[in-house]
């Protein structure tokens, strides 16, 4: 039987025109967010495990990867299973998200950094989720944060920094829905939810859209929750959006409320649409949530919020922050192979015969120009050698025939056409 040689389930090989892709999205990530004022750090693929379940992760550390410690013995394996410990035999692991490894970043190198700090982390990070359609193990994180600025200046910078990159990708149509934590705490407090059930009640509330209302309501009184009340307060502000008229409740928290107004009429030119319902799965966030909707889409293409209380476990001392991240997955998946060609890829097609050294003369001559250039031996099935080269990026080609004697003298056509 054939060894098996795909890649890990949940991990992917990318091709060259996937790549391209990629790559460019990156670029016009990375220059967007410079352009507002963020500094792009790097921190390791790996962290203590005991910072990774420290309980800042929420749900994402029961998916953490763990990395055994070195030089383990039979007997530790076995004490580990005896007392179903098995996280005492790790030491480290590998980071489900950036936003745990930037609260120990902060930390370590507060000293050096600005009283408000605004950062870029684009890397990797690994979670050991069932692979499915939009879910890897391994995956590309985007995010922009502030710490140290506790007003709503944080807010406004992270969500038009996050619109413009959407809208310099050429993604149209997308929105920002937005929310507060504070409504949904009073919101649960109306219903007369108990404290140890808030959390579990927040992840029914939060897959209102899969489930819908009724859905909701069942799960809710599953839990012990006295249901009454709860589908026609769902009903009700479901879509309502931003003019809720004479149907504000009474329990609506009216200075969250009267915050999320000032942020729109900071942004007018941003769609935010109220979503008293948008819970984000994080439990570290503290006051403002949002995530990014496409109308196309049946879910998010990113999110964020503010987490005030994550950097003061490592400090001591709280911090006021807040961050948004892209879901970079999703959004390359959005925008196909066409996002990254361009014509200033060409590719120059040779005969079998042709000299070496002057076609690298050429190929030379029109890098120095700015050009991308690959070289192409002429084959039989000339539009499969085109189609590829298309695929992979480039743009235009020319044939170097034996007349040829400068790059001026070449003649390029769109691939394609």
């Amino acid at each position: 039987m054939a060894t098996p040689v795909t890649p890990p389930r949940g991990m992917r090989d990318f091709l060259p025109a996937d790549k391209a892709v990629r790559e460019h999205a990156l670029g016009v990530i990375r220059q967007s967010f410079s352009a507002h004022g963020f500094d792009e750090i790097e921190t390791p693929v790996m962290e203590d495990s005991a910072r990774l379940h420290s309980g800042l992760g929420g749900d994402n550390e029961k998916l953490a990867f763990a990395v055994m410690k070195r030089g383990l013995k039979a007997t530790d394996v076995a004490a580990a299973v005896e007392q179903d410990d098995l996280l005492s035999l790790a030491d480290l692991g590998l980071r489900f998200d950036l936003t745990v490894p930037l609260a120990r970043f902060y930390a370590t190198h507060r000293a050096e950094l600005p009283t408000v700090f605004r950062s870029i982390q684009i890397a990797p990070v690994w979670r050991a989720e069932r692979p499915q359609k939009g879910r890897y193990r391994q995956f590309v994180q985007c995010d922009i944060d502030i710490i140290g600025e506790a007003g709503s200046l944080a807010e406004i910078e992270l969500i038009t920094a996050t619109a413009a990159t959407l809208d310099t990708l050429g993604l149209v149509g997308c929105s920002i829905r937005i929310n507060d934590r504070r409504i949904l705490s009073t919101m649960l407090g109306h219903w007369g939810v108990a404290a140890d059930l808030t959390e579990r009640a927040l992840i029914t509330i939060d897959k209102l859209d899969k489930i819908g209302v009724d859905g909701v309501v069942t799960e809710l009184g599953g839990l012990g929750i006295d249901t009454a009340g709860i589908a026609d307060t769902l009903h009700t502000l479901g879509g309502s959006g931003w003019d809720l008229g004479s149907d504000v409740p009474e329990w609506l928290d009216q200075a969250a409320f009267a915050d999320l107004l000032a942020l729109r009429a900071a942004m007018p030119r941003v769609d935010l649409v109220f979503d008293p319902t948008l819970v984000r799965g994080m439990g570290y966030y503290t006051g403002t949530i949002f995530e990014i909707s496409h109308p196309t889409l049946g879910y998010s293409l990113g999110g964020g919020g503010r987490y005030d209380g994550m950097i003061g476990r490592f400090l001591g001392t709280d911090v006021p922050a807040c961050g948004f991240s892209i879901g970079f997955e999703r959004i390359v998946d959005l925008l196909g192979r066409d996002a990254a060609s361009a014509a200033d890829a060409v590719v120059l097609v040779h005969s079998a015969d042709a000299d070496p050294a002057h076609l690298v003369q050429l190929k030379t001559a029109l890098v120095a120009d700015g050009l991308r250039v690959r070289l192409e031996r002429r084959t039989k099935n000339l539009k499969a050698l085109l189609d590829r080269a298309a695929e992979a990026g480039f743009g235009r080609f020319a044939f170097v025939t034996d007349d040829t004697t400068t790059a001026a003298e070449l003649e390029f056509k769109a691939l394609g056409a």
